[in-house]
């Protein structure tokens, strides 16, 4: 007959990690940039202190356990300390992406029914352009002292973030609750149709800030100082604000300061070890490193996922500037990380060249992720690295269906995740395309995600991107966007010949189009829906 175990039973709350953090790590930093431009310095101790003054200010507002609470705001210490007064209280912290269409934001507020949110200065046209589409939210907060929160035109119940937590003390107590309580809210970018929301628990976040601190995952302690570049409104910032006071790493937030000159700056001055973005981030960073002559001090590894990143970049981060690139997969609604490319002590002996391959690959899944691929009838695939399929996910901290949402979201039990990838015998699995980007051409599919790395390779390319563009008689073929790197020339024939001696002669693309620029989405990826709604024609 099965026993339970004789242990405690205490509940994963988020309140825990914030409150382990001052008792534990007291005196360790949080260095945060203002939204006006200074730095800010306190530390986790603080940080708490704050945490229970905001909470008890929300509540003071007629604020009830359950509420959700919005923001609109950059990665900063005011924001950090919301996401542990919100959640720790027992409301939810709803994360919002300032770079969706206007009428997308109103319909996240609406739909999450924010009754206050909370944003930084620099968002003032944005809130003055949506706020009377949002009739819920009861009070706008700017992340701001009362000299830099700015007066917005035709918009009620303005108040300074500092006003309001001036009148209360931190004599708050945190609540004890069920740890599958909704924590935190995010919502897709919404590519197609309204964005949808995941409300993840208090546990799974917990699980996922515990994990991603792994010596085989980002690896953080008490020696490393955290950057987090990925926005606190990307997925929680990858949950790297809750792991960093687990472990009691130090913690930097660059505030609305993205590009690679400011970053650099951050990165030196306070001696960055480890940092996480998607590829766009390390691309801008590298090309001012390279323009400069400058090189790391201090950091020895950074995190990347979003979207693919070149082998280029990656060898490049490693070669020229000693710097560890690990390659992990997760989605909105994965909470965060899922897998992981961290080398293994075998892997890690191998040559630059095959070291840089298996690292561009998304690596293994995490302990308490379990991942597969099947085919069109919904069969497992081989684990062979060659066979294709949807890639398929279940785990402690995985979706089980959209907020709000009437059904399931899960197929037999797994959630089904629109990537198109394959997984080897060792475990590692590697992201093909999207389902929606993938190539099908004569009945046989190409992967845009190995055209634009391949294309990137060139020492004259700066970004790429490959749609499928309708032809008459091939079903698709690839159509590549190519952006310059300054100064440089390059001409269709070059970068087509170039390609031809890296991919199959049927994958080479059929034109060639050279623009200034990619269009960005709000998480870095490139939007591909727009490329295709401007470009996707017909080939003749």
């Amino acid at each position: 007959m099965l026993k339970h175990g004789l242990m405690m039973d205490r509940p994963l709350l988020l309140s825990g990690i914030i409150e382990h953090a001052a008792a534990q790590f007291g005196t360790v930093e949080v260095v945060s940039r203002e939204t006006h431009g200074p730095l800010h310095r306190y530390t986790y101790a603080d940080c708490a202190v704050r945490a229970r003054r905001l909470a008890k200010a929300l509540a003071a507002l007629g604020l009830e356990p359950g509420a959700t609470v919005g923001s609109i705001a950059w990665n900063n210490h005011r924001h950090l300390e919301a996401y542990y007064a919100v959640s720790g209280s027992g409301m939810v912290m709803h994360t919002c992406n300032p770079r969706l269409h206007p009428q997308q934001l109103v319909y996240i507020i609406n739909h999450a029914e924010d009754e206050v949110v909370l944003f930084d200065a620099t968002f003032a046209p944005l809130i003055k352009g949506i706020a009377a589409a949002c009739p819920k939210v009861r009070a706008w907060v700017c992340l701001a002292e009362a000299a830099h929160t700015p007066a917005i035109e035709g918009v009620a119940h303005i108040v300074a973030y500092e006003d309001l937590i001036a009148p209360h003390d931190d004599a708050f107590e945190w609540p004890s609750f069920d740890e599958r309580m909704g924590a935190a809210l995010c919502y897709t970018s919404g590519t197609t149709g309204n964005p949808k929301g995941a409300l993840y628990s208090h546990r799974a976040i917990a699980l996922n800030a515990i994990t991603i601190c792994n010596p085989g995952i980002i690896c953080l302690s008490t020696r490393e100082t955290v950057l987090p570049v990925v926005p606190m409104f990307h997925i929680n910032a990858w949950c790297l604000p809750y792991a960093a006071p687990v472990a009691g790493a130090k913690l930097v937030l660059p505030g609305p300061k993205l590009d690679g000159a400011s970053l650099y700056e951050l990165i030196e001055s306070e001696r960055v070890t480890v940092s996480a973005g998607v590829p766009t981030i390390w691309q801008g960073l590298i090309a001012h490193l390279d323009a400069h002559g400058l090189r790391f001090s201090t950091m020895v590894r950074t995190g990347t996922g979003g979207s693919a990143m070149p082998l280029a970049l990656i060898a490049k981060f490693a070669d020229e500037y000693g710097v560890e690139v690990r390659h992990g997969w997760g989605m909105t609604e994965t909470t965060a990380v899922a897998t992981m490319g961290a080398l293994t002590g075998a892997e890690a002996s191998l040559g630059a060249a095959e070291r840089h391959a298996i690292v561009s690959k998304q690596g293994r899944s995490v302990f308490g992720i379990e991942i597969k691929v099947v085919d069109a009838n919904g069969a497992t695939v081989p684990r062979d690295g060659a066979t294709q399929g949807e890639l398929m996910v279940r785990g402690q901290w995985i979706l089980e269906r959209y907020f709000k949402a009437e059904g399931s979201a899960l197929i037999d039990g797994w959630f089904p995740t629109g990537d198109i990838a394959t997984i080897a015998a060792d475990g590692v699995m590697q992201i093909r395309d999207r389902t929606k980007d993938v190539i099908k051409t004569g009945g046989e599919w190409i992967s845009s995600i190995d055209l634009e790395n391949a294309a990137v390779a060139h020492p004259a390319v700066a970004m790429a991107a490959v749609i499928g563009v309708k032809h008459p008689k091939w079903d698709e073929r690839p159509l590549l966007f190519v952006v310059k790197k300054p100064g440089q020339a390059l001409e269709k024939a070059e970068i087509l010949d170039f390609l031809a001696q890296r991919v199959a002669k049927w994958w080479v693309p059929d034109d060639v189009m050279f623009l200034d620029a990619l269009p960005v989405g709000g998480t870095g990826k490139v939007q591909k829906n727009e490329l295709r709604s401007k470009y996707g024609g017909t080939f003749s």
